[in-house]
């Protein structure tokens, strides 16, 4: 019985963002291109952070390196892993998830930015540790404010 409500919850969920784009046409243009602008972005980022990840590792040990591969790109391919199952969710949380790509994108390439430009003698790898955590936490924050938001709106709707 939960199996058979879940997929209706589902397909409800996915009708109503079906029903809120057909309602507003603009509305599912601009999510295309937020959407769009998101995965360039996220390409972007995870290009250029791994560029300025080489240019600050002058001779690092290879099994190093490999780990602070995966490390600092893993933000960028959860969120694009994200806008690929985000289709049933709704339009509030897809804008949020592609914004989200956006500010993650450029506030990284802003970050290691800076290290390249002024690199630090003490604790090198500190921002190549540091964003890909506060990425993480963004990303984190994302669903669980999703969650509470369809939970508040659901009581307000008297479900």
């Amino acid at each position: 019985m939960p199996l058979r409500l879940t997929c209706q919850a589902e397909a409800l969920c996915q009708t109503h963002s079906m029903e809120e784009n057909d309602e507003h046409p603009g509305r599912a243009e601009f999510l295309r291109v937020l959407r769009a602008a998101a995965l360039v972005a996220a390409l972007a980022g995870a290009a250029g952070s791994l560029g300025l990840l080489f240019h600050a590792s002058h001779s690092r040990p290879p099994l190093l390196m490999v780990l602070f591969v995966i490390w600092v790109s893993s933000p960028f391919l959860a969120g694009v892993f994200a806008s690929m199952v985000s289709k049933r969710w709704s339009v509030l949380t897809q804008a949020t998830l592609y914004v989200a790509m956006l500010v993650v994108a450029l506030g990284a390439l802003a970050v290691y930015g800076n290290d390249a430009l002024r690199p630090r003698r003490a604790q090198a790898a500190f921002v190549y540790i540091a964003v890909p955590l506060g990425s993480w936490l963004i990303a984190t924050v994302i669903p669980i404010a999703a969650f509470v938001s369809r939970r508040q709106s659901r009581r307000v709707d008297g479900v």
